[in-house]
């Protein structure tokens, strides 16, 4: 057996692929229109990591969607946390848990999917902005 993607449905396409490929860094492998199902696939993955994809679903039909909350949430490993963090607080993205402790930090995409990003290898050390930063929001 072997994993191979988890399909999240979004309101949005564009304001999707701004926020996980050009804010969280990941790359398009393949789009699939599919006009009879009027319906659009995208997969994603981390730049070196094909085996690990994200599917993104947009329904061309309006549809009003729960929290991404009922399904957990996506993990990527990260070389540095401080500065990817840093790159998408300044691109506006909230981060809902700071790496407080130099290792883990959650944000979450336009539709509610919470993202949990992990520092690659040991936690960096602590320090600040992110060491006294509040938790904001759900995670």
């Amino acid at each position: 057996m072997k994993y191979l993607h988890t399909m999240v449905r979004v309101t949005e396409l564009d304001e999707s692929l701004d926020f996980y490929c050009n804010k969280l860094g990941l790359v398009e492998l393949k789009r699939t229109d599919v006009p009879a199902g009027r319906f659009t696939l995208v997969f994603l993955a981390a730049p070196g990591d094909e085996s690990a994809q994200v599917e993104l679903t947009w329904n061309w039909d309006p549809e009003e969607y729960t929290s991404g909350r009922n399904f957990g949430h996506l993990a990527y490993a990260v070389d540095n946390i401080y500065a990817l963090c840093q790159k998408l607080m300044d691109a506006g993205v909230t981060i809902n848990r700071p790496p407080r402790d130099g290792y883990m930090a959650f944000v979450r995409s336009p539709d509610g999917i919470s993202i949990e990003l992990l520092q690659r290898g040991d936690p960096l050390p602590v320090k600040e902005p992110w060491a006294s930063m509040e938790s904001v929001g759900v995670w």
